[in-house]
C-alpha cells in the first residue's frame, strides 16, 4: 500500500527515475561524531511505519532500521568531533552527507537525483534539491533519518562504555540537565566538542 510518503516521492521518481535521500543525525548535540544516512528505496517497497525518525520511539526505529537495511540500497557516513571543530558542524554535517552517498554508491546504488533534508546541499556528484522537514514529508529521507538516528544512538551507547562518566546511553550527548551536570563534575572528554560548550563555559564565569 502506498503511503504519503511514498506519493511524495513518485513525483521525483516519475521525473528523474532513481532517487536516493539523505539526512544527517546530531548536529545539534555537546559530543560524538555527526552521522549520515543515505537511502534508495527499490521500486515496489514500502514501509508503512516510515516517518521522521525523532518522532518514532528507539523500538519503532529499530525495527524499521533492520527492514530498511535488509530491502534498500543504502549508506552511512560520519564525520568526527575534530572535523566539526576544524570546519565547523554545518560543514561537517554536509560531508558526512558526502559519505553516507560515497557509501551507498560503493553498495551498488546509481540514483539520478537527492533529495536531502534541510536547507543546505552537500556537495554531490548528481542533481540535488533541499526539502525542508523533508524527513516527514519523503519516504527516501525519512529511511536515511533512521539510518543516521539509530547509527548514531548505537555509537553513542559505545561511546557510554569508553567513557561511563559522562552517562552518554541517557543523553546520547545532547545538552540535557543530566550531561550539564556531569560536565560540571568531571570537565570535558575527548568526544566532547569544545567549541559547543564555549558559552556554558562564559555563563559559568559570569555567575549566571
Amino acid at each position: 500500500m502506498m503511503t504519503e510518503l511514498d506519493s511524495f516521492d513518485s513525483f521525483y521518481i516519475s521525473t528523474y527515475g532513481v532517487i536516493c535521500g539523505l539526512d544527517e543525525a546530531g548536529r545539534g548535540p555537546l559530543a560524538g561524531d555527526v552521522y549520515a544516512g543515505a537511502v534508495i528505496i527499490p521500486e515496489g517497497i514500502s514501509f508503512e511505519a516510515l516517518n521522521d525518525s525523532k518522532k518514532l520511539s528507539e523500538k519503532k526505529r529499530e525495527l524499521l532500521y533492520a527492514e530498511i537495511t535488509e530491502k534498500c540500497i543504502w549508506g552511512l557516513g560520519t564525520a568526527t568531533v575534530r572535523e566539526i571543530e576544524e570546519i565547523n558542524i554545518l560543514n561537517a554535517a554536509m560531508l558526512a552527507m558526502k559519505r553516507a552517498y560515497e557509501d551507498m554508491v560503493k553498495k551498488g546504488g546509481s540514483p539520478v537525483h537527492a533529495l536531502v533534508d534541510g536547507n543546505r546541499l552537500p556537495l554531490l556528484p548528481i542533481t540535488a534539491e533541499t526539502i525542508v522537514k523533508g524527513d516527514g514529508k519523503s519516504a527516501c529521507v525519512a529511511a536515511a533519518s533512521i539510518i543516521a538516528k539509530v547509527s548514531r544512538d548505537r555509537y553513542m551507547a559505545e561511546l557510554a562504555e569508553k567513557y561511563p562518566e559522562w552517562q552518554f546511553e541517557k543523553h546520547k550527548g545532547y545538552g540535557t540537565k543530566l550531561h550539564y551536570e556531569m560536565i560540571d563534575k568531571y570537565g570535558e572528554s575527548p568526544v566532547h566538542r569544545h567549541s559547543f560548550l564555549k558559552k556554558y563555559y562564559e555563563k559559568i564565569a559570569h555567575g549566571q
